[in-house]
């Protein structure tokens, strides 16, 4: 783990509110890292309603296989975290990790195996031994909290140089209900329908097929548009629980996604996931600088955000950024490589507010000296208009450097 905390970090963290209906502990184990909680237990004392989306990788972790398994249940008791071990790539004795993880988390809780989710995050290929922590679980379950979610966050991370949290509030039909998550994340960051880990609580009353909608719904301009280094984790989890606690305060419950009373709730909610999901880019292993790589006038927004993702993910741009080096040439590159429509004499492309091509050639009025200015910045801002259609997207990256190389270099050991 690094030592020095992100140049990018949060400069303060919002105060995260005890959420009803769920109690959190966590516990150090050992797995991997001495010293330090690699352990989160979430309990929810009723049934609570889930959702979840998962990596779109080929080769998924044991734990993503289980709770995919488990998801059309509907129902959520515990979950079971552990920083370390990844628990992928490690055959039968991954899954008898999951299935010794979930009995000693069901018999701890008090509910069925099939109310148990799972996640695990750190080296691939390492079998777990699930020994570790199975047997404090139910000593956790004694002490879980509500009030918690800092302390929750700490024990998920890995490469991660501080906490990510979040929350929010919204109102259903004239309730106030709040919204609170947690994510881990710095390196293998390119989400595919979903994220390295997350997960988001709210005390609402949703059934979960409403909740998926939201979720599934809630990804795409968030955690499935940012990119630290094109790499997509074997164990991509983020899930969504509702306790269901507001319907004490006269909350009527919320069968469908279409529901109008749902508007407020649903800003909030995607508020949140894109809070989250820019953190984790901001925490990318070695990161100095965040871009925001904003895509117009391509031939639909499906092709505008592939381009950004083309940018954001080249080495040869983010090492630019790093070396606070205006090479917009670089940029050109990507957009040419990206495979969708694009044509050469139309493109235009600004750093900042410093617009430095024009009609496929240097902006006449082009200053180097307002460029660089806007290189030295943490946050930059590049945008590209394609100059072809109305497609329009935007991701999030960061500046690939030295340190990236070292924490990736010798990450196992």
């Amino acid at each position: 783990m690094s030592v020095a905390v992100s140049p990018l970090a949060p400069k303060s963290y919002p105060d995260m509110p005890a959420l009803r209906g769920v109690r959190m502990a966590t516990a150090a184990a050992g797995i991997k890292y001495k010293n330090r909680t690699d352990v989160l237990l979430m309990v929810f004392d009723r049934p609570a309603s889930v959702a979840g989306v998962f990596t779109k990788s080929k080769c998924p972790s044991a734990p993503v296989d289980f709770c995919r398994a488990n998801l059309g249940g509907g129902a959520a008791r515990a979950v079971v975290v552990n920083s370390g071990n990844a628990n992928a790539f490690t055959g039968l004795k991954g899954k008898a990790a999951t299935e010794l993880t979930a009995k000693s988390a069901a018999a701890a809780v008090g509910c069925s195996e099939g109310e148990v989710f799972l996640a695990s995050t750190g080296v691939i290929g390492e079998p777990l031994d699930a020994s570790k922590f199975a047997g404090v679980l139910g000593d956790m379950n004694v002490r879980a909290e509500a009030d918690f979610w800092q302390e929750a966050a700490k024990a998920i991370m890995t490469t991660d140089t501080y906490p990510k949290v979040s929350t929010r509030t919204a109102e259903i039909g004239g309730v106030v209900v709040t919204i609170n998550g947690i994510s881990k994340g710095a390196g293998m960051i390119a989400p595919d329908m979903a994220t390295m880990l997350s997960f988001v609580v709210t005390d609402a009353d949703i059934e979960p097929a409403a909740l998926q909608s939201l979720l599934s719904a809630g990804v795409g301009p968030t955690f499935n548009s940012v990119t630290v280094d094109s790499d997509t984790s074997t164990s991509d989890t983020l899930m969504l629980f509702a306790t269901g606690a507001a319907a004490e305060d006269g909350q009527l419950k919320v069968t469908s996604a279409d529901d109008e009373r749902l508007s407020s709730f649903r800003a909030a909610l995607n508020d949140l996931l894109k809070d989250l999901a820019l953190q984790v880019v901001r925490d990318g292993e070695g990161a100095r600088k965040m871009v925001e790589v904003t895509v117009t006038g391509a031939e639909n927004d499906a092709a505008a955000k592939k381009i950004a993702l083309s940018i954001a993910n080249s080495p040869l741009v983010k090492t630019a950024v790093a070396g606070e080096d205006a090479n917009w040439g670089r940029v050109v590159m990507a957009v040419g490589k990206s495979g969708e429509m694009a044509d050469r004499d139309r493109l235009a492309i600004w750093f900042g507010s410093v617009r430095v091509a024009v009609n496929g050639e240097r902006d006449p009025d082009y200053s180097e000296a307002e460029t660089t200015a806007v290189m030295r910045l943490e946050d930059i801002p590049v945008k590209v208009d394609i100059g072809l259609g109305e497609g329009t997207a935007t991701v999030w990256t960061c500046d690939l450097t030295k340190e990236y190389v070292a924490i990736n270099g010798d990450y196992r050991s």
